[in-house]
């Protein structure tokens, strides 16, 4: 008996179906998003037979559609780059699935090889390159589904002044971990 509480737990709560949650259909955390986009990463046969390379312009196909999201294919070829931009109100998860980007903010530039994810909210302006001499394959999941990718061409890589209200990141506000317009980097 635990001398800090009368309840007592006798067998295994598992064998309790009620009490477990069932599993969801679709992600609805961050932590889902991130889950969703590592298995599609590494299920090659959703999507390594749709990638396209196209020198003139960076190519993109849109792979799956939820409620509330949308799963993205980029393509890019060396030299190629989205320009400095923030995603509106959609938050993301961006996934390097094959090669090396780079991306650009107010505070650095960061390399992303494949396996990298970065997890960003709204608001949050980058640059993402290939600033390589080999192609570079990229996975976007975005949620609520992406309807606004306003450009900032008078930011220097997402820097100071990218968006009146925006910080030195990028980020609307203040800067604050896990806050609106932060970004978080995880390696697979």
């Amino acid at each position: 008996m635990n001398s800090d509480s009368d309840l007592q737990i006798a067998g295994d709560i598992l064998e309790v179906p009620h009490l477990l949650q069932p599993p969801r259909e679709h992600p609805a955390t961050v932590a889902e998003f991130a889950g969703l986009a590592r298995r599609v990463a590494a299920d090659r046969s959703q999507w390594e037979h749709l990638v396209r390379y196209d020198a003139t312009s960076r190519w993109y196909h849109r792979l799956r559609v939820g409620p509330g999201y949308e799963v993205w294919l980029l393509s890019w070829v060396p030299g190629q780059g989205s320009g400095p931009h923030d995603h509106g109100l959609s938050s993301g998860v961006l996934t390097v699935l094959r090669g090396t980007l780079t991306e650009r903010t107010g505070r650095g530039t960061r390399a992303l090889g494949t396996g990298a994810q970065r997890v960003f909210a709204p608001g949050y302006v980058h640059e993402v390159v290939n600033d390589t001499l080999e192609p570079a394959i990229s996975l976007h999941v975005y949620y609520p589904g992406l309807t606004d990718m306003p450009m900032h061409p008078d930011s220097a890589h997402g820097s100071e002044g990218a968006l009146p209200g925006h910080g030195a990141d990028g980020a609307r506000g203040a800067v604050r971990a896990g806050g609106a317009g932060c970004a978080a980097a995880v390696t697979l």
